[in-house]
This record gives C-alpha cells, structure tokens and sequence, in this order.
C-alpha cells in the first residue's frame, strides 16, 4: 500500500482513488472510539471524511485530497487572516454539535463536541472545501477549552519539517494565533490552565514549548 502521511500515533495508505486506511501503530488499540466520534460529528455536519469500516486499530475512510491548511499557509501565506477565519469557523461548527453521552468529560463541564487537536495540521483543503481529520482526542465540554488548546498550539508549537518550512511559518505564528483568537470570539481565560495541563502532560513537548505554554497561560510548568 502506498504510504499517504504519518502522524504521531497512526499512519495513513492509500486503498484506490477514494478511501485511505488509517491505521495506529499500536496493534492493540482500537479505532471504534474514533469512528464513532467521526461518523456522529459527519452526521451533524461536521466536514469530516465518511467512515466505512473499523477493525482493530485499521480505520477504513472516504479519502480527502488536498494539502493540509500549515501547507496552504506557507505556499500562500497572504491568505493567513482568511484561513485563521476559517479554522474559527470550523471551532464553531464542532462546538454547536451537542456531544453523544457517551462521549466522556475529561476538561471540564460542558456538553459541546470538542475535537481538542484542531489546528492547521488537522485540516485538510480539499477542493469540496476544509475537512476536519485526526479525531483521536475528542471530548465533550466547554467550547472555551477546545479553543484555548488550539491557540496555545498555534503560539508555542515547534513547527516540523526542514528548515525553510519552519522558518517561514515561524515567521507568522504569532499573527496567525491572535487572528485566530479575536475570530473565535470566546473569552479564554478561564479556559486557559486546563488547555495548558492538559497539553503540558505531553511528554513530546521540548523545553521550549513548555516554557511557553506555561507563560501563555499564566501556569507552573510541573515537569519537564
């Protein structure tokens, strides 16, 4: 099979011109959570790719074409304050659909549909328009915190990839971040020490996104 992407947990090949099968690393866990979360959210209209199939830790999905929106950015980084109105915009589509109750509480009270990895990296721009991926951590609670992660991220996050990448999104983190927030519209800063413990129990983090969620937020860093 041919090799589409690789995450952190999970890898994604190409099964014909119109699915994909995303597959976690870990033999032993299962992808169920996942595509339940995936077909509920795509049922309440949520741009999310349709799921066929789930055995084990294979997940069998509608394929989406197109580069994800960090991409878009760095090939037309002109476009920055229209693509941070659209990831708002995507945040507000997630949040206005009511969480199954089945969907556990781990950030709070609240009932909305968090998706808790929703940044540049996890939106795809396919020709249909933005497409939502990687649903692994998905929740059920307060808006303000599913926000506030992603604001976090996109102020402290190492960029990946070679140099010129890095360099050129670097160079726009910050105005892309606060972009985003003003179009989010939510007041954060309650919201705030819970995104940032919950992103601080990242053992993937290094020293400087540490550092800097923790100033960001207005928190101890309690490990490192």
């Amino acid at each position: 099979m041919q090799l589409l992407g690789v995450g952190r947990d999970a890898d994604v090949f190409a099964l014909g011109p119109d699915r994909v099968l995303r597959r976690y690393r870990d033999p032993g866990r299962s992808a169920e959570r996942e595509a339940a979360v995936m077909a509920y959210a795509r049922s309440h209209g949520v741009p999310v790719p349709e799921v066929f199939d789930v055995d084990g830790p294979d997940l069998v999905l509608e394929r989406a074409d197109g580069p994800t929106m960090a991409d878009a950015l760095v090939r037309r980084p002109w476009t920055l304050a229209r693509q941070a109105g659209v990831l708002a915009t995507l945040h507000r589509a997630v949040h206005a659909v009511p969480a199954p109750d089945w969907l556990d509480r781990r950030v709070g009270t609240g009932d909305a549909l968090l998706h808790l990895d929703l940044h540049p990296e996890n939106v795809l721009m396919t020709a249909a328009g933005p497409t939502v991926i990687d649903w692994t951590n998905a929740a059920r609670g307060p808006a303000e915190v599913d926000v506030a992660d992603t604001w976090l991220v996109l102020s402290a996050a190492r960029v990946p990839g070679p140099a010129w990448r890095a360099a050129t999104v670097a160079a726009a983190q910050g105005t892309f971040a606060r972009t985003f927030r003003r179009a989010a519209g939510l007041d954060l800063g309650p919201a705030l020490p819970t995104a940032a413990a919950r992103r601080l129990a990242d053992r993937n983090l290094d020293g400087r996104e540490r550092q800097r969620i923790a100033r960001l937020a207005g928190v101890a860093d309690g490990g490192g």
